[in-house]
C-alpha cells in the first residue's frame, strides 16, 4: 500500500514529518534509486527507500549497528534525571534498537545496538570471550602501574584475567580485557595508582570503531555480525 514518503519516514522513526519533508526537499531521500520529490508516494513493503544512501529497515528486520558514543550520554533507553541517552543518537535508525552491554556516561567509543535479543545475549555472555580494547589517558606513574595492570586482579570480588597493556603515548595506554565488568578498566587503573582522564573503547573482538565520527552510527557488515556471534563467514 502506497503512502506519502514523509509519513513512511515518520512511522519508521527516521524523522518527524516536518524533518522528513526537509530531507526529501534536500535530496536526501530516494525511491528505487530515483531521487524523491515532496509529495511522492511509495510502498515500504515493496519499494527500496533510502535516506542518505542507507536503506530504511522494514518493520520485521533485524538491525545491527555500531555507535561512536560521545562522553556525557547514558547507555540506557531512558534516564529519570533527563540526561541525554544513546537513544537520542540512534532515533533515525528506523526501528527501536537496544544497547549491547554499556559504556559509562563519562566514557566514549564503540557501542553496539540491536533489536536481536539472541545476538545481544551471545555477544554479552562471558563465554563469548571477545577481547575489548580501550585507549585510556591517565595521570600517575605508568611504569610502576604496568606490572599491576598486567597481573590477575580482583574487581568487586571477581577475579579477572590478566589484561594486555601497552604504552602507546605519553600517559596513554591501550588496554585489552576479556570480561568488561562494570567500570572495570577504571577500577583496574585506580587499583594500580592511576587516575583515568579519558577512556575510549576502540574494538570488540575483530570489530573496530575505525574512523566513525563521534555521535554517529553505521550498520555492521555481515562479516562483523558473524564474527561477533563467534564464527567467521567463509571467504
Amino acid at each position: 500500500m502506497e503512502e506519502r514518503l514523509q509519513k513512511i519516514l515518520s512511522s519508521r522513526g527516521i524523522a518527524s514529518r516536518r524533518k522528513a519533508e526537509e530531507l526529501i526537499q534536500g535530496g536526501h531521500v530516494s525511491v528505487n534509486g530515483i531521487r524523491a520529490s515532496l509529495g511522492d508516494k511509495a510502498d515500504p513493503e515493496k519499494d527500496i527507500i533510502k535516506v542518505n544512501g542507507a536503506r530504511i529497515p522494514g518493520k520485521g528486520d533485524l538491525v545491527y549497528i555500531m555507535l561512536n558514543k560521545p562522553r556525557g550520554y547514558i547507555t540506557s533507553m531512558s534516564d529519570e534525571k533527563g540526561r541525554p541517552t544513546v537513544v537520542d543518537l540512534t532515533s533515525d535508525v528506523g526501528v527501536r534498537v537496544y544497547p549491547v552491554g554499556r559504556l559509562d556516561w563519562d566514557s566514549e567509543g564503540l557501542l553496539l545496538l540491536t533489536n536481536d535479543g539472541e545476538f545481544a545475549n551471545i555477544v554479552a555472555h562471558p563465554s563469548n570471550n571477545k577481547v575489548k580494547s580501550y585507549v585510556v589517558t591517565v595521570v600517575g606513574n605508568v611504569e610502576r602501574a604496568l606490572e599491576s595492570l598486567r597481573s590477575p586482579m580482583v574487581i568487586d570480588g571477581y577475579k579477572i584475567r590478566p589484561a594486555r597493556v601497552n604504552v602507546i603515548g605519553e600517559n596513554k595506554l591501550l588496554i585489552k580485557i576479556h570480561e568488561g565488568r562494570n567500570r572495570q578498566v577504571r577500577k583496574m587503573c585506580a587499583a594500580s595508582g592511576l587516575e583515568v582522564l579519558t577512556l575510549k573503547r576502540t574494538a570488540i573482538g575483530h570489530v573496530e570503531l575505525g574512523r566513525l565520527k563521534t555521535g554517529t552510527w553505521r550498520y555492521l557488515t555481515a562479516r562483523e555480525i558473524e564474527s561477533l556471534k563467534g564464527h567467521e563467514l567463509q571467504k
